[in-house]
């Protein structure tokens, strides 16, 4: 999830929805579907989305979650991970220990029988599973949303598509995106309310810095492939690279190590990606498939999609494109 301390030097504005009429958004899939997964599975009965002891409550986040692009004439294209560099097998492994400590927790309340604990606890055990990663993709599919399967990295591959000037922005909550040089990202997208804009070149300007500098200072604050270095925050990185020029020069002058320095640098400023990411920006979804795969093959019950669908078939009809439904 990237080191949130990166808020502090990114130029980030507010932006409205109006604002964003008609552009395109790489998502980064597995960050957008894991806040609609936890939500979902927090606020709704569980019994609603398992069949057969199979968890799919990404199906309601999914149907629950798009209508905010549609609404607002935002054509979202879903990049999916590909593989995950082994310098964050670290980060894995902690992230597995944490939820089979909270799987614990989880286990005594469901003993005492404490509902609000249970449903906070559930939220956090989730994981997305091949299958839920599978229906996902089958869901949008059926509503012809663009889906783009990335070599490695999702949010690389997207940050690369918006460089590249093939989509408008990038959607994630992850603040390496800056690090991975995405022009404009968009945070908050599965929040209540309009999002924010975080400006790459802004904040290079704000500060001084490099596209190679900006990734010394993050590395120096952590990432996802590395523990930051003890008592250097954002700020003091930034004040140590401009001083030393590059991450070398500030190692070396506060006689300090970085693991895999050179290696983390180049996943950043030269990242697994392709040019070969081809989609059809002008959607055509098919309403009633959608609403057979999920209350039909799924057995969601239509409560608590039909809103999501409505509001889908409403977007699509005040943009004038009938024929979507």
């Amino acid at each position: 999830m990237g080191n949130a301390d990166l808020r502090q030097l990114a130029v980030i504005r507010d932006v409205t929805f109006p604002e964003l009429a008609g552009s395109v958004v790489a998502v980064d899939a597995h960050n957008w579907l894991y806040r609609y997964l936890t939500t979902t599975v927090r606020f709704t009965d569980s019994a609603a989305y398992t069949r057969d002891g199979e968890e799919v409550a990404n199906l309601i986040g999914v149907v629950r979650g798009l209508p905010k692009f549609l609404e607002s004439d935002v054509t979202p294209v879903f990049v999916f991970d590909g593989g995950v560099t082994d310098l964050k097998d670290d980060e894995v492994a902690d992230r597995r220990e944490q939820r089979e400590r909270y799987e614990e927790q989880l286990e005594a309340a469901r003993e005492e029988g404490d509902a609000a604990e249970i449903a906070t606890l559930e939220s956090r055990t989730q994981r997305l599973t091949p299958l839920i990663l599978e229906t996902t993709r089958e869901l949008l599919d059926r509503l012809d949303v663009p889906v783009v399967e990335a070599p490695a990295e999702g949010e690389a591959q997207a940050a690369h598509m918006a460089r590249r000037g093939v989509v408008d922005y990038v959607g994630s909550e992850d603040y390496d995106a800056l690090l991975l040089g995405a022009p404009r990202t968009l945070r908050k997208l599965t929040s209540s309310g309009d999002p924010e804009c975080m400006d790459f070149e802004a904040t290079l300007a704000e500060h001084d810095l490099t596209w190679e500098q900006l990734v010394d200072v993050g590395i120096l604050c952590g990432t996802d492939f590395n523990e930051g270095v003890d008592g250097i925050g954002p700020k003091t990185a930034v004040d140590l690279v401009r001083e030393h020029g590059d991450l070398w020069g500030v190692l070396e002058a506060e006689d300090v190590y970085v693991e895999h320095a050179d290696r983390i640098r180049d996943l950043f400023l030269h990242p697994t990606v392709t040019d070969d990411a081809a989609f059809d920006a002008d959607l055509s979804p098919d309403v009633d498939a959608a609403r057979s795969y999920v209350c039909g093959e799924w057995e969601v019950p239509e409560a608590e999609v039909e809103r999501g669908f409505e509001r889908i078939e409403e977007a699509v009809a005040q943009t004038g494109l009938d024929d979507w439904v």
